[in-house]
C-alpha cells in the first residue's frame, strides 16, 4: 500500500507518504527507512527517483517519504541550521506516530536521502542518534554546522554515494564528514578500495567502493566514489545526465542497512 498521510505539528500539517510492502506482517517487527527528498523536490518525486519499493517488497521493510516545507526562498528543503522550520520535531513526531501504528523494529530504523535529504540524514544521525541505526547519503554531505553540534550516542554506520563531477555538492565537500565518522566510529585510518566492474560503458562513469573497516561494534564508514558521476541517484529508472548504471544506489543502501542494527 502507498498511503499519503499527515500529522499536525507546530500549527502546521506535515505531509508524508508511507509505503507498506505486501509481505508486511503486523506480528513481525519490521525495519523502517526514512527516504528524504532533495531541496526543491518532494516526497512523491523521491519515492520514484530514489526508489526502494521493489526491494522492500522482498526484503520486508517500511519506507516513509516525508515532505519538507518551503524555506525563505520559496523552495522545499530540510532545515539543518539554515531556516526556522523544526524538521527534527517533525521527523521525531513522525517516528513516534509510525511506531504507534506499525510494528517497527526499533533497532532497525535508518535514514537515506538525495542531496539536501542526504545532508538531513547526517543531521538525523546526530540529533536522533538514539533512534537511527545507520544512514546513507546520495549526493549530500555532512555540513560544518552538523559536525559542530553532533553528539552521537553509538557507533553509526555511514555510507556516502557521490560523483566526482557533481556540480551542486562538490565531491571535496564530503571529505570532512566522512573523516568525522571514520574517526568517531574508530575505523581503520586506511580504507580498503574495490573497483566496481564497469558494466555500463554508455554512462561514461565508473565506481570505486572505499570502505573504512573495523569500527567499534563492527561498523564501517563507506564511500561509493562515482568517477565522472553527476548530481544524480545511480541506477535510477529516471535517467538524467551523469547517472551511473554500474551500481544501483537503492540496492547498495539496503544491503548496507541490512547488515546493521542500532546495537
Amino acid at each position: 500500500q502507498t498511503i499519503p498521510d499527515s500529522i499536525f505539528i507546530n500549527g502546521t500539517y506535515r505531509h508524508f507518504i508511507i509505503y507498506i510492502p505486501e509481505i508486511y506482517d503486523p506480528v513481525e517487527p519490521t525495519p523502517l527507512v526514512f527516504n528524504l527528498h532533495g531541496r526543491t523536490s518532494n516526497a512523491a518525486s523521491q519515492m520514484w527517483y530514489g526508489d526502494f519499493r521493489d526491494i522492500a517488497d522482498t526484503a520486508n521493510f517500511i519506507i516513509v517519504h516525508p515532505q519538507g516545507l518551503l524555506d525563505f526562498t520559496g523552495v522545499t528543503h530540510w532545515n539543518l541550521g539554515q531556516s526556522t522550520v523544526d524538521d527534527i520535531g517533525f521527523l521525531d513526531s513522525l517516528y513516534y506516530q509510525l511506531v504507534s501504528i506499525y510494528n517497527i523494529n526499533l533497532d532497525q530504523v535508518y535514514s537515506t536521502g538525495m542531496s539536501n535529504g542526504g545532508y538531513m540524514s547526517y543531521y538525523l544521525a546526530c540529533e536522533m542518534s538514539d533512534k537511527i541505526a545507520a544512514i546513507a547519503s546520495v549526493t549530500g554531505a555532512m555540513s560544518s554546522y552538523t559536525q559542530l553540534i553532533c553528539n552521537p550516542t553509538h557507533p553509526t554506520p555511514i555510507m556516502e554515494i557521490h560523483g566526482t563531477a557533481d556540480a551542486v555538492v562538490l565531491f571535496n565537500d564530503i571529505v570532512n564528514g566522512l573523516e568525522y565518522w571514520r574517526d568517531y566510529n574508530n575505523c581503520n585510518l586506511i580504507a580498503d578500495t574495490t573497483i566496481i566492474q564497469d558494466l555500463n560503458l554508455g554512462d561514461l562513469s565508473t565506481v570505486e567502493h572505499i570502505v573504512y573497516n573495523n569500527g567499534d561494534n563492527g561498523v564501517t564508514t563507506e564511500l561509493f566514489k562515482v568517477i565522472n558521476g553527476g548530481h544524480t541517484w545511480p541506477g535510477s529508472s529516471i535517467s538524467t545526465a551523469g547517472t551511473n548504471y554500474d551500481i544501483d544506489a537503492s540496492v547498495e543502501i539496503w544491503e548496507f542497512f541490512s547488515r546493521y542494527d542500532i546495537n
